[in-house]
């Protein structure tokens, strides 16, 4: 997978998530101990949502982030988007916000369309972070704000040993054991060991234009949510 490039390692990730999707949210919960319905809840904080405000959730997977959004904001526009179709049919089934088939690298949406575009451990797995930002960049409003939950690599702590122990090996052992798909769970500490650092990825939002950054780090450093504004 480390070599797979462009076209191939898309490819990849969108076989890895289709065939994990009927166990995708139970292991979500597993792996973070039920902590990333927490992190979603603060991601819509974060987006600070008005009535009729129009939100994207990108790479929605089954639409966690999309339906919190309606929970905290009831008359919102809420879309999701992903290019997984075996996620976004478990997403469908739960009812809730308006489903499309996306591109994260080339969004389906007119300029300025949203106020707000969140995603959930999305862009760890894009092939071109800076195209990926400048795509949210293009489709929000002016003023309209970003949201991004990931994985970031940790720094170097006396818990270092453990969370390695708890991503190369607890992780892949429960993800093949109810999935039947360990590789897809060594993917996931790989993926995210290869990812940016949580300050790095801000600097990446910057230069696509996003001003007022900043970003929380959770999880014992395994997790950042970063958030931004367009300029008015």
């Amino acid at each position: 997978m480390t070599n797979l490039t462009g076209k191939e390692r898309a490819r990849y990730v969108q076989d890895m998530f289709a065939r994990i999707a009927p166990r995708y949210d139970l292991m979500n919960r597993l792996m973070t101990g039920g902590r990333d319905v927490q992190w979603r809840k603060q991601v819509i904080k974060l987006a600070r949502l008005t009535p009729n405000a129009r939100l994207l959730d990108l790479g929605a997977g089954t639409g966690d982030l999309a339906r919190e959004a309606l929970r905290q904001q009831p008359q919102a526009k809420v879309s999701a988007a992903d290019f997984t179709l075996e996620m976004m049919r478990i997403g469908q089934r739960n009812g809730g916000p308006l489903w499309s088939a996306a591109d994260a690298l080339r969004l389906p949406y007119r300029d300025e369309t949203f106020d707000a575009v969140v995603s959930g451990f999305l862009m760890r797995n894009v092939t071109d972070v800076n195209l990926a930002l400048d795509e949210q960049y293009r489709t929000l409003k002016p003023g309209g704000r970003i949201v991004i939950l990931d994985t970031t690599r940790p720094k170097k702590n006396l818990l270092s040993p453990l969370i390695w122990i708890h991503m190369h090996v607890i992780i892949p052992f429960i993800g093949g054991l109810l999935s039947g798909f360990r590789d897809a769970y060594q993917y996931l500490p790989n993926s995210t060991e290869n990812f940016l650092a949580a300050e790095e990825l801000a600097t990446r939002m910057a230069a696509s234009g996003f001003k007022n950054i900043n970003f929380k780090r959770l999880m014992f450093g395994t997790i950042a949510i970063h958030y931004g504004e367009k300029e008015l």
